[in-house]
């Protein structure tokens, strides 16, 4: 009889290999074009989503493969190795962070108006929290949202949005009470076609190339009441619910990233010469190459451990952020080593390992600084 275990191992197994032939063939041949471009066409969801990628561990009644949770953390995780961290980052916004606070808030309403065309890229999704003035500090957000009638009218401005220029839904975090502190924090789905809605010039980065990265404006955007998700008041309670899984997915993509970068650096070391030997039988290349893989497996193992800790719903805040320390801070100093491995040539963008550099930055950076990783943890351990 096979048990659980054998049965999603066996479903990853099926699933990997139809990703990266769809990754081989769809994406693999463009994407250095929308690297260069700076854009990835609004098309390439359509695709992913007539491909079955997207919303994979979502309900089938909402047009979803219902498949295990295993299988959209491998996607994440294929698209990093393959040096896709762009097309990765508004994966795990999409597919991994919207799509479940509208299964796990949203009303009946919600989930059948938005969730299917999700699954078929027909709608793209963004979550915006960040402000020009308020990042981690999300009390500190002065986005609002004032009820008048049947409708709240919105007014403020996000920046740093993954996928908020092409997005159609967009989860906003708003104040309706500015005096409540983070008790005063509502979530709402926002149609971006609703007047009152603009964005910024896509905003440039040193790594990523491709991935849509917007300023978002709201100016009198009129939404209608029923736009709120879960209740009002209750947005801050509902991000630290859904937060563990958002880092969690950027723990996977670090792991994925770490290992693509790895994998392409022992393959160029064996082949590269100098003082004629290989860079491989150098004594110095073959320790680093030791301790990266090394530091790999141990990252990998806390993720196997909190992966499981997450479907048995015992994952907590402390362990997300314990978990995304550890697998960026790792990623970014592995990279680096790699990228050394690789000489000068490293420095050029006609080798891949300058790419997994750039890209691999920002992940010490966004959804929670390793700064503010190191504070919940310390509070975790010591109490406020």
């Amino acid at each position: 009889m096979t048990n659980t275990a054998d049965a999603v191992n066996e479903e990853v197994h099926m699933f990997r290999d139809m990703v990266l032939r769809f990754l081989e063939q769809e994406v693999l041949p463009h994407y250095d074009t929308w690297e260069k471009h700076h854009k990835m066409p609004r098309e390439m969801w359509n695709t992913l989503g007539a491909a079955g990628m997207l919303l994979v561990d979502l309900p089938e009644e909402y047009g979803c493969a219902d498949t295990s949770f295993d299988v959209c953390q491998m996607i994440q995780e294929q698209m990093c190795r393959l040096n896709l961290h762009a097309l990765a980052t508004g994966y795990n916004i999409h597919a991994n962070i919207v799509a479940p606070y509208i299964l796990n808030i949203g009303n009946q309403q919600q989930k059948d108006r938005w969730l299917p065309p999700m699954a078929t890229g027909e709608v793209l999704t963004a979550i915006a929290m960040t402000e020009p003035g308020a990042g981690s500090d999300l009390a500190g957000m002065r986005t609002s949202a004032v009820k008048d009638g049947d409708e709240y009218i919105l007014n403020g401005s996000k920046t740093f949005i993954t996928n908020g220029n092409e997005a159609d839904m967009i989860i906003v975090c708003a104040k309706t009470d500015p005096n409540a502190g983070s008790k005063g924090i509502s979530l709402f789905l926002v149609d971006t076609s609703l007047p009152g809605f603009s964005t910024g010039n896509p905003i440039n980065k040193i790594g990523q190339h491709c991935s849509d990265t917007a300023e978002l404006f709201f100016a009198n955007m009129r939404i209608p009441a029923d736009a709120l998700l879960g209740e009002e008041g209750k947005g801050f309670v509902y991000l630290m619910q859904e937060l563990p899984r958002e880092r969690l997915g950027c723990a996977v993509q670090a792991i994925g990233h770490a290992q693509g970068a790895l994998e392409i650096t022992i393959e160029y070391v064996k082949e590269r010469k100098a003082f004629g030997q290989t860079v491989a039988q150098f004594q110095n290349t073959r320790f680093k190459l030791a301790e990266c893989n090394t530091e790999l497996e141990m990252c990998r193992a806390l993720l196997e451990k909190h992966m499981d800790k997450y479907q048995r719903k015992e994952m907590t805040v402390n362990d997300a952020a314990m978990l995304k320390l550890a697998a960026t801070e790792m990623q970014l100093t592995m990279v680096n080593q790699c990228l050394q491995l690789f000489g000068g040539y490293g420095y050029t963008d006609e080798y891949p390992i300058s790419r997994f550099y750039r890209d691999a930055r920002v992940q010490t950076i966004y959804a929670g600084s390793s700064e503010i990783m190191k504070e919940v943890i310390a509070r975790g351990i010591l109490g406020r």
